[in-house]
């Protein structure tokens, strides 16, 4: 089969790999369409351990069982595989199973023709949702998962908050989009792309600014913020721009660690959240928020063949495109 392979810091090889064998407990899925992440980004710089190439790389994907159980099914995953049986799995918070390994990082991913995984992570789609929406269901579920959190916080309803989305990368844009649909109007975005920037007014109705030349919201004035970046310098922003007694969700993982300002998180009552993934009924519910449309009509994706997967890093390296989401297509 053709593949997508991880060859090294800022490599990505489009070659023949071997066809995944179907193993027992497990399905092989013909890929549809897959999705480029920011971690898949974080491998391509070499900025992640845990990703060793030569691999595989890709997570979030739509495709059709042909082999295994339910063969003829049109399927998305969890790519999160669960041991079923530690107490985070029992309780079904098994995003954050103690035993826990993961496609597209500790066993071959979706960049390629076929994939194999586990039965036990397959979500079946409904019969007419598109590639499209299907693939984008681990990054909307993602911000879901976070936005669900966060709603638990909030001192007011989510629709009379201000808000501050910071980052209008994937999961970025898919969360002002899903507080649209809840009926979220106060909406701002920093990003430092300009055409995400535009990308982000166009399709959420977001105020967007660059934060590295326009001033942002004054200091205390926000109730929500919603880090999707995770830097040393977006965790103050956060902190910065959030009232007190507001809520700070922080989702993204550029940078590994920093300082906060913990006395003013202390004194001003600030709720800060950190939240990874999502669980297997967030990834459910989001492809029932997909196929009804609640995070528009997802014009915004860019789609590009598998054989130009090396060009789509390369571009989103870079800066060039406006889209928030590549999907490869085999």
């Amino acid at each position: 089969m053709k593949a997508l392979v991880y060859t090294g810091p800022r490599e990505v090889v489009f070659r023949d790999e071997p066809e995944p064998a179907q193993a027992p407990g497990e399905a092989v899925i013909r890929i549809e369409a897959a999705g480029i992440c920011g971690s898949d980004m974080h491998a391509y710089h070499g900025h992640d351990p845990r990703r060793v190439p030569p691999l595989i790389l890709g997570h979030e994907l739509a495709g059709e069982i042909v082999a295994g159980p339910g063969t003829g099914k049109r399927v998305t995953a969890n790519p999160l595989i669960t041991c079923g049986y530690c107490e985070f799995c029992a309780q079904g918070r098994n995003n954050l199973c103690a035993n826990r390994s993961m496609v597209g990082m500790s066993r071959p991913g979706a960049f390629a023709q076929y994939m194999s995984i586990p039965t036990s992570s397959l979500i079946e789609l409904p019969g007419d949702m598109s590639a499209r929406q299907a693939a984008l269901t681990e990054p909307a579920a993602t911000a879901l998962h976070a936005l669900h959190l966060s709603m638990r916080a909030l001192a007011r309803p989510l629709p009379e908050a201000t808000v501050l989305v910071i980052g209008a990368g994937a999961v970025g844009l898919l969360a002002a989009l899903l507080m649209r649909s809840y009926g979220c109007r106060g909406l701002r975005t920093a990003e430092v792309n300009p055409l995400r920037r535009a990308a982000a007014e166009r399709h959420a109705g977001c105020r967007a600014y660059d934060p590295l030349k326009e001033s942002g919201p004054a200091e205390g004035s926000v109730d929500f913020v919603f880090d999707a970046v995770g830097s040393k310098d977006t965790r103050r922003a956060a902190l910065s721009a959030v009232k007190p007694g507001g809520v700070v969700m922080h989702v993204g993982l550029q940078d590994w660690a920093s300082e906060i300002d913990m006395r003013r998180l202390t004194l001003a009552e600030i709720t800060l959240l950190g939240t990874y993934t999502y669980t297997t009924a967030d990834l459910r519910a989001t492809v029932r928020a997909l196929h009804a449309g609640a995070f528009g009509d997802l014009s915004w994706v860019e789609e590009r063949s598998l054989g130009e997967g090396a060009r789509a890093f390369d571009d989103l390296d870079r800066g060039r495109l406006a889209a928030a989401k590549v999907l490869l297509i085999p």
